[in-house]
């Protein structure tokens, strides 16, 4: 008899062992099937921020970071007139993108008779009214991170907006700063973008006028930055959402039809 109560105690005891380890293994797939959302996916689903300009963003853009390029040493300077490139085509050593939703941007060498440099400039010819959508030309060449940027432009038509603006220390084109004039609005505004949402941290009123050529520079040093409308100093700004090098571009928004000639950038 008692060496009956023990074998019933035996098998109870091993199915008992049995039952436990099979649900530990349950809850270890179940932890493997769904695991947790990473800080990054988290970051990704908040909720969007903004300025007034941003009141409905679109979902950003899955962006790839861009081509490293090398990192511009003090002094060496990157220059583009636009005037050897062929009429109707994508410059050399650009290409294009676009933060927000909407119809890919339409970035084109055209001639035009008042063009600073003549007889060339590039110009943004989409017409697409969606208002979160930021068509961008992206140069191939060098990375920057201190520079003296700066470039010539004539807003040319646009009903939804009619903007012209400058990038710099572009990581991707849904991260990058932006420096733009408006010539509906008539304001001047220096923005950070962080996975396609764009936040004003500083700028300034002042008069922009269609059909007319006038120039946007941003001189930027560690943190701060310093920008100019026609050679006047307009805005200053403290920011560390970009602290490394990135690449230079030119910017405008939804149906903005802008041209643009003599890009240059300095390295400090």
């Amino acid at each position: 008899m008692s060496v009956l109560r023990l074998t019933v105690t035996g098998v109870l005891i091993l199915s008992l062992a049995f039952l436990i380890a099979c649900k530990d293994t349950d809850e270890d797939e179940k932890r493997t099937t769904n695991p947790k959302p990473s800080a990054q996916a988290a970051s990704q689903q908040s909720a969007p921020g903004g300025d007034e300009d941003d009141e409905n963003p679109a979902e950003a853009n899955a962006a790839s970071a861009e081509s490293p390029a090398p990192l511009q040493a003090a002094g060496q300077q990157l220059a583009y007139n636009f005037d050897s490139d062929s009429l109707g085509q994508l410059p050399q050593k650009f290409h294009a993108a676009l933060t927000g939703s909407g119809s890919e941007s339409k970035w084109a060498v055209t001639a035009d008779a008042s063009a600073p440099s003549k007889p060339n400039v590039v110009a943004q010819t989409s017409t697409d009214k969606t208002d979160y959508r930021f068509p961008l030309l992206i140069s191939d060449e060098g990375s920057f991170r201190d520079l003296d940027l700066s470039v010539r432009f004539k807003a040319v038509s646009g009903t939804i907006d009619r903007a012209a603006g400058l990038v710099f220390r572009l990581r991707d084109p849904n991260n990058y700063y932006i420096v733009r004039a408006n010539a509906l609005e008539n304001n001047y505004r220096l923005y950070h973008v962080v996975n396609g949402r764009r936040s004003q941290f500083a700028g300034a009123n002042l008069k922009v006028t269609s059909g007319e050529w006038h120039e946007l520079r941003v001189e930027a040093v560690g943190n701060r930055i310093t920008c100019y409308y026609d050679g006047n100093k307009k805005i200053e700004g403290t920011d560390d959402t970009f602290k490394d090098a990135g690449k230079i571009g030119l910017w405008t928004k939804a149906d903005s039809v802008t041209y643009f000639d003599d890009l240059k950038a300095t390295a400090k």
